[in-house]
């Protein structure tokens, strides 16, 4: 899989940019509008719309991009920050040599990620910063088909059922998130009832059998790409095989603001401006409309991902909506293993003078490589933040995101208010009792913050642990129902030597290497209780 060497990228005449490249099983074409120049630092990537052109009669580049412009795609496209993707099949036959397995193939080289550059995904090893393979730039999970004569029928015959595939951390289902079939001259019999389907220009028999068929149906004499998409298409995403609708932030009262702070580069900066003066760091700021009117502001930094974004952090974790119930700023910061913890302060300085941020009460949290982030945060710049929520990872005390020794001496001496939570199930070692460095970053935890408890924490003597996750128990623990997916968060609570209660570790019965919204919501009940 992958494209081994970056594409032959052709520039045209009004700023758009096209490229081809051939698979096994399909030729494609990726037409690139021209951008706002935001895109490149905000990767708006987990929202945009993943436009697939099935072409009925393979098209040249120019065509192509005369395509794109007079049916509303390259408009589509450019509002949105994506591309537009033809697709032609290699057999001989054409559409009616295809099967499942040219959808199958070309979602397995379609990739979304924190490196990108005119429609190609540019995969990159974390540690070593190699370059790998290239693939196509698209959120598999919005999936919008275009098919047209033959290729909307070869999505009606082969494409309207559960598919399974590569998803995106492996194989899952790969269903697409909705198909527009223009011109078909097949009656279509969908096996599933919740792949959403635009009908354009066909009879009656056709739109009669979709009806029955379809619990999503759109009908329209003409194709109107604006229309259709704003109107019906644009919510609609598949998460892990369930159709969902996206909230629109206008409509629920929240403001969405993506900018970028330009800061100084820091000596210990290993990431793509390693060696830079300055470099741009991108975010996303969530608030209720009116909230920053009514004086400063609670503020909450949250950190993606190793592969995520600012946007997947917000939506995928349910922070925004965490925000809107409780009422303060959040800020969810794009590509921050391109940054410092250093770096973060830079971009803080930045939030303070634009928003109206209540000093004592800064925040932050973050996933995955996101909660390393946040674990650097404690480490070297404690005296900032009121409380912190890292969540599922953890590296060895001392390291910071980049795996390397921090810039300077750790705090060992300065508490803060720490809620921390990981997956029971986990592949990936986020609970002491799935690795040593998770139980070395607990007891150093619980020695900062003041906790005066005996550290029985040698992971290799963990089947003599008086608690099987956490080697110590909690002075206190609370087990919470999570209805949305039938689980429990127990937290354990852990009170210093003054009576406080600053340290809470909590696991997720059932939950693998995820994050969810109810867990995000706990660690804020936790967390707006302290002040700085």
């Amino acid at each position: 899989m992958g494209i081994r060497n970056f594409p032959a990228v052709k520039a045209l005449e009004d700023g758009a940019k096209i490229w081809q490249h051939t698979f096994d099983l399909f030729r494609v074409k990726v037409y690139v509008p021209e951008n706002d120049p935001l895109s490149d630092i905000v990767n708006f990537g987990f929202n945009a719309p993943y436009l697939l052109v099935l072409e009925e009669k393979e098209m040249t580049l120019a065509q192509a991009a005369a395509f794109a412009k007079e049916k509303g795609f390259a408009k589509m496209a450019r509002d949105c920050a994506c591309s537009v993707v033809f697709i032609y099949p290699t057999a001989a036959q054409g559409w009616e040599g295809a099967d499942e397995q040219l959808f199958i193939d070309l979602v397995a080289e379609s990739k979304i990620g924190p490196h990108y550059q005119d429609g190609v995904f540019k995969s990159r090893l974390r540690f070593s910063k190699e370059w790998g393979d290239h693939f196509i730039r698209g959120a598999i999970f919005r999936t919008f088909l275009f098919g047209y004569g033959k290729s909307a029928d070869y999505i009606a015959r082969h494409l309207l059922k559960t598919l399974q595939g590569e998803y995106l951390w492996g194989p899952g289902e790969i269903s697409l998130t909705a198909a527009i079939l223009e011109g078909l001259s097949v009656v279509p019999s969908p096996e599933r009832r919740d792949i959403p389907v635009v009908s354009v220009g066909n009879g009656e028999e056709v739109n009669c059998a979709l009806k029955a068929a379809c619990d999503h149906l759109l009908i329209r004499k003409e194709w109107d790409a604006e229309e259709i998409y704003y109107s019906f298409l644009r919510p609609m995403k598949r998460w892990c095989g369930v159709l969902q609708m996206q909230e629109d932030m206008e409509e629920i009262g929240m403001a969405e603001e993506a900018a970028y702070a330009v800061v100084p580069t820091s000596p210990e900066n290993l990431g793509d401006d390693m060696g830079t003066e300055t470099h741009p760091i991108g975010y996303i700021a969530y608030y209720k409309k009116g909230l920053l009117d009514q004086g400063k502001a609670p503020l909450v930094l949250a950190f993606h991902g190793g592969g995520d974004s600012a946007l997947h952090m917000a939506h995928v974790s349910g922070w925004y909506r965490v925000a809107q119930r409780n009422d303060f700023l959040l800020v969810c910061v794009e590509n921050h293993l391109n940054s410092t913890a250093t770096e973060v302060m830079s971009l803080l300085a930045h939030l303070k003078a634009k928003y109206p941020i209540d000093e004592n009460r800064i925040y932050a949290s973050g996933f995955s490589m996101g909660g390393i982030k946040s674990w650097d945060l404690y480490q070297e710049y404690p005296q900032v933040f009121a409380a912190l929520a890292p969540m599922s990872a953890t590296f060895d005390v001392g390291l910071n995101v980049y795996g390397r020794p921090a810039p300077a001496a750790i705090n060992r001496d300065t508490p803060v208010p720490l809620f921390y939570a990981g997956g029971e199930i986990s592949p990936l070692p986020e609970l002491p009792f799935q690795g040593q460095k998770c139980a070395d970053r607990m007891a150093y935890v619980l020695q900062v913050n003041g906790v005066e408890k005996e550290y029985c924490l040698d992971w290799e003597k963990r089947n003599e642990w008086r608690h099987p996750i956490f080697g110590i128990s909690g002075d206190r623990t609370e087990e919470i129902y999570d209805a949305s997916r039938n689980s429990n968060l127990i937290i354990h609570y852990y009170q210093s030597a003054d009576g406080a209660e600053r340290t809470a570790f909590a696991y997720i019965t059932g939950q693998g290497h995820e994050c969810r919204e109810h867990t995000c919501e706990q660690a804020w009940q936790f967390m707006k209780k302290f002040r700085r």
